[in-house]
């Protein structure tokens, strides 16, 4: 499968008479705009040949769901107040943009060097990223957004599904609930599981729609954890980050895994 070839399948299958696309050849990228409200959303082909390699059709019809839900709540009228419970943080990459493309700022707070925590409400199928219009035309301040959604990621689900490889134990956070990678941030979660591990505690959230926790138990344990953190990135919808977080006394630390699996801290994070 090729960029042009999934680029054409994805323009005739969200064909609409309100539409139009721009395909960016450089950055392998395909935007989908509403002409009626001028937003739109941007994909990126190389993700999308990557899951339908894998998942065929389904990889498919999964964007074409995420498109069309994104643009149908695009360009309406939100509101904070009174939707407490659906604000929640979204972990985005380093190189995320820090505006919408007409220029309005996000609400954003510096999470690792590879990361930034950005914050959400919740439209059910979709979601709307909090930026500087909708804080001020409600005129909220921007640590009670910061406090509602600590809050509300503490009460989302946490059950974990558990592999073993080659004597190290891996937990997968799955639930393509939007906010998987959002469960980084509870702090109170991570140190039960801490408590829990005998080897090393390493993280990697290498899209929004995963989670990996590792309990680190011989030094091949490295490797896999890198291989399965490329391979979540190459294939997700919004990817976050191919590094790996080592845990430590509530801290995360970006790091490389070099050589024969000695991982070596990015001192560039702090």
């Amino acid at each position: 499968m090729t960029a042009v070839k999934m680029k054409n399948i994805l323009i005739e299958k969200l064909q609409n008479p309100e539409r139009s696309f721009q395909w960016d050849k450089e950055k392998d990228t395909l935007r989908i705009i509403n002409d009626k409200t001028g937003k739109g959303i941007t994909v990126t082909l190389s993700g999308i040949i990557a899951n339908w390699e894998t998942g065929k059709e389904k990889a498919i019809e999964e964007v074409v769901y995420y498109v069309n839900e994104g643009l149908s709540v695009m360009g309406e009228t939100h509101s904070l107040q009174g939707n407490e419970k659906n604000i929640l943080p979204v972990i985005r990459s380093a190189s995320f943009p820090q505006e919408s493309k007409e220029g309005v700022p996000f609400l954003f707070d510096s999470h690792t060097a590879e990361t930034r925590i950005y914050y959400a409400l919740d439209l059910g199928k979709t979601y709307r990223l909090i930026d500087e219009q909708i804080i001020h035309k409600e005129g909220w301040e921007k640590e009670r957004i910061r406090e509602i959604a600590r809050f509300n990621v503490r009460s989302l689900s946490v059950s974990l599904k558990e592999d073993q490889v080659a004597g190290n134990v891996f937990y997968f956070m799955n639930t393509n609930d939007g906010y998987d990678a959002s469960r980084i941030l509870n702090s109170s979660w991570l140190d039960a599981i801490k408590s829990e591990i005998s080897g090393t505690m390493a993280l990697a959230v290498p899209h929004q729609d995963v989670l990996i926790i590792a309990d680190i138990r011989n030094q091949t344990g490295y490797d896999i954890l890198a291989q399965m953190a490329m391979s979540f990135f190459a294939s997700g919808h919004v990817p976050i980050t191919a590094l790996s977080f080592l845990y430590e006394d509530g801290e995360l630390e970006p790091i490389f895994i070099l050589g024969k699996n000695q991982p070596q801290e990015n001192n560039t994070n702090k």
